[in-house]
């Protein structure tokens, strides 16, 4: 018998655990893989549909308590290993993102600011929980916001319109590096009520070498609540894990709304 290969990725492990648990992937045969979709599979917390319109809104506006909002994140015990608690803010996080653009770039200069201070709705979190991937370096920041549907729709709409405002442009850190950055729409699936999802790259040069810092980011608002992500680091950053975090947080936002409304 063949022995099952230790996953490259976190985005193989999450991506077999997301097709399986919707029934579009059979698991056999390595148990380490099979064991991962049976968790997520067989969870209550994950265990209702993919949110749409005619299920949310009519959600109550009543804010989620700070348990509830909590209890809404997505842990390293969802996507198994090789992800861990943070061990810290990311080193590129100073080194990248603390920056200046041109003058006449407002909109450019707030989307750095954003994901400098890790606000991209505009406003501080009501719930957060860092993940770092130990295989491919990667550091994952899961928010629920504290936003009201309005504001998040406003800011919705903004970064909506960031992969024609900022397509290409330059930030210049405090020591004068200048470095280009790139703004593209990552193409979310259809999930919550409103949603966009982005994949910015930030590519400085230092000789004869180039750094490049990539950030998935995704912003989903699912009924009155809304929660951000990014996934971001200076090697491999799979589209994929974010898509499948972003698809599981929304499931989980709304099944935590719904039992907030059952215990009033």
């Amino acid at each position: 018998m063949t022995p099952c290969p230790r996953p490259r990725s976190a985005a193989r492990l999450l991506l077999v655990s997301v097709l399986s648990a919707s029934g579009l992937l059979a698991v056999t045969g390595c148990s380490g893989l099979a064991s991962d979709v049976a968790r997520y599979a067989s969870s209550p917390r994950t265990a209702a549909g993919s949110p749409s319109g005619s299920s949310t809104s009519s959600q109550s506006a009543s804010a989620l308590t700070d348990a509830q909002a909590r209890s809404a994140l997505v842990t390293e015990a969802d996507l198994g290993d090789p992800w861990a608690p943070t061990q810290g803010v990311a080193t590129w996080r100073d080194g990248f993102l603390k920056a200046s653009t041109p003058a006449g770039t407002p909109d450019c200069q707030r989307l750095i600011d954003a994901l400098y201070s890790d606000e991209l709705l505009g406003a501080p979190a009501r719930a957060v929980v860092g993940l770092d991937d130990g295989y491919a370096g990667a550091q994952l920041r899961y928010q629920i916001s504290a936003q009201r549907a309005g504001d998040v729709d406003a800011a919705l709409a903004w970064l909506r319109s960031l992969p024609q405002k900022c397509r290409q442009f330059t930030a210049t850190t405090a020591l004068g590096v200048v470095q280009g950055v790139q703004v593209a729409d990552s193409g979310l699936p259809e999930l919550g009520d409103a949603r966009q999802g982005l994949r910015i790259t930030v590519t400085r040069a230092n000789g004869n070498d180039t750094a490049t810092l990539t950030l998935d980011i995704a912003a989903v608002r699912v009924g009155e609540d809304a929660f951000t992500l990014t996934n971001g680091g200076l090697g491999e950053v799979f589209t994929e894990v974010t898509q499948a975090v972003a698809e599981l947080g929304a499931e989980r936002l709304a099944e935590v709304r719904k039992q907030a409304r059952v215990s009033v």
